[in-house]
Formats: C-alpha cells, structure tokens, sequence
C-alpha cells in the first residue's frame, strides 16, 4: 500500500465548528435546492469554519445516491470556495464506500468521512484492511467517522493512533460520547497533522479542553452562531466563557426530545427538531424529513419553538 505521508498533507479541515448540514426536503422528499442553499449561507455567515454534507444529521442513510450527490454539488456550488466542504461516505462495506468516495471527488469535495463497514459485526483488523482500501481510492484527506450508536463498532483508540500515523486518515470525528477514548486517541496519536473533532453537543467544551481540534454538531445547524462563541471561547483560554456558552447550547439541545416516544423513535425526534428549528430562523422552508421517519405534530413542533425562545434565537410567539 502507497499512502501520502499524513506529515505532508496540509490539514483541509483544520479547526472551528463544522456542522453537519440537515439536508432540507420538499414535502415530497426531494432535496431542496433553494432551501439548501439558503442553509449554507445562514452557517457561513455565522463564521463556521467548513461544512459537513451527506452525515448522520444529513440523513445521508435515507438519501438515494443520486441526493446524495446532488446535496454536495448544491452545497460546493453554494459555499463558492468560503469554507471546505466534506463529504459523508457511509455505507455497508468497503467496496460501496469506495464507490462513494469516487463520486464525492469527481463532485468537488473537499474531504471524506467515512464509518467502520456495518451491518455486519467488523473485527479491528478489517476496519484496518477498510481505511487502507479507502486511502487507496483517492487522495482526498480522510477523516474516520466513530459513532458506534449507529454502526455497533467503536473504533478503539490503538487502531485510530495507527492509521493516523502512517498516513490512512487524516483526522477523526469523535461521536462516541466516549470521553475516556478522545483523551487516549489525543494522546496517543504523533501525527501532527492529524485533526481530531467531537461530534458533541453537550460536552464540546470537554473536548476541546482535552485538545479537540474543533467541534461537529448537529445543533450547530439551529445555533452556529452558539458554537462558533464556545470555539472562539475556549481557542482564547476563557473557559468559563466555553462553559457559560455550552450551558446554553446543552439546554437547547433539549428540543430533540419533543418527540413523543411513544409514537416515534429517538432519530425523528431529533431531525425533526433541527428541521423545526431551521424553519422558525428562517433557514429552511420545510421540515420535512426522510420517510419512514414520523414528522412532529403541532404540540412537538410547539415545544421546539419554546426551546429557540428560551435559548433567545426567536421572538416568542414566532410561528
């Protein structure tokens, strides 16, 4: 295996917050280019430092592939070189992952960010043997994308350190909630290049104070503006400040239990509140999301604005 050096690859993603976007629908489930583009001038406006297409928040799961590409080339079209954009590769196994890795260069990527293969139970080693196959694919930087909510694998922190080290990827985005792993990943890996970012809400500023290079979160779609204060907080060294902030941040991230779970799964309740959300600020024209995701009723969608209101990003009363 030929890989570049992750010493001579400049860092493409470097540091700040990086949300990742929400993929706005028409009511009848297609992208909506108009919304999209709105969304991404809402974020880099905010001062975000790049933007992160096609991931969990995005429903890159329910997008065919044809959305999927589409969303990225709306999304470079629109941010016009302002920031980087990466590009959520995930899927099933090796093969399908490189094919999208493929298809993200050739439609403007900047970077890709990739999960262990699922599905199916994956062994270290063959995580390994899949990072190495995907730096094969192309060159683009690699980020390796830990959230064994979803995938049922976590990324031990040995294997990140080594295929950081020797070049496979190029940095992390931690949503593993695993803050004991960040500090061994952090500690562990000598790459200098090497960005790591957490993919939390509510522990960003814990993060960052471990070494985090940056945050990627879900809420930054509904609150950039929050995270790019907690950021800028903590690169000053003023963590009582980060924390002030991720206080704020942590109380509107409660907006993702307005779903009823007796009637909806903990995913639509989140999506949909990022969507709401986005609709009352004025990002997003609808908050439709994927089926065969439940969309929140009146009182659901009234307990999101309720949120925003507390949390002073609308007038109370804003319909």
């Amino acid at each position: 295996m030929t890989t570049t050096p992750a010493t001579e690859r400049p860092p493409v993603l470097d540091r700040g917050v990086i949300p990742p976007l929400c993929t706005p629908l028409t009511p009848d489930g297609e992208v909506d280019d108009a919304s999209l583009r709105r969304l991404v001038d809402f974020l880099v406006d905010a001062g975000v430092s790049g933007l992160f297409v096609t991931g969990s928040t995005g429903e890159v799961a329910y997008l065919t592939d044809r959305q999927r590409l589409h969303t990225l080339r709306t999304v470079v079209d629109a941010a016009a070189g302002r920031v980087p954009v990466a590009a959520g590769i995930v899927d099933t196994a090796t093969r399908r992952v490189a094919d999208h890795a493929r298809a993200a260069r050739d439609g403007g990527a900047d970077a890709l960010v990739a999960t262990a293969p699922f599905y199916v139970p994956t062994h270290p080693a063959e995580i390994r043997a899949h990072f190495r196959a995907l730096r094969s694919a192309t060159e683009l930087p690699l980020l390796a994308y830990d959230i064994p909510s979803f995938t049922h694998t976590k990324l031990p922190p040995g294997l990140v350190a080594e295929l950081a080290d020797e070049g496979a990827i190029d940095g992390l985005k931690d949503s593993s909630g695993d803050i004991d792993a960040l500090r061994s990943v952090l500690e562990a890996v000598t790459a200098p290049r090497f960005r790591v970012f957490t993919g939390s809400e509510t522990i960003a500023d814990v993060g960052l104070r471990l070494g985090a290079h940056g945050i990627v979160p879900g809420l930054g779609n509904v609150d950039p503006h929050g995270y790019v204060r907690l950021q800028a907080a903590a690169e000053a060294g003023d963590w009582a400040a980060a924390e002030r902030e991720q206080a704020r941040l942590r109380a509107l991230f409660g907006l993702i239990k307005a779903g009823d779970p007796a009637r909806m799964g903990p995913y639509s309740s989140a999506i949909g509140a990022f969507k709401e959300g986005l609709r009352l600020r004025g990002a997003i024209a609808h908050a439709t999301t994927s089926t065969p995701m439940v969309p929140l009723d009146g009182a659901e969608r009234a307990a999101v604005r309720d949120h925003l209101a507390a949390a002073g990003l609308i007038e109370k009363g804003t319909a």
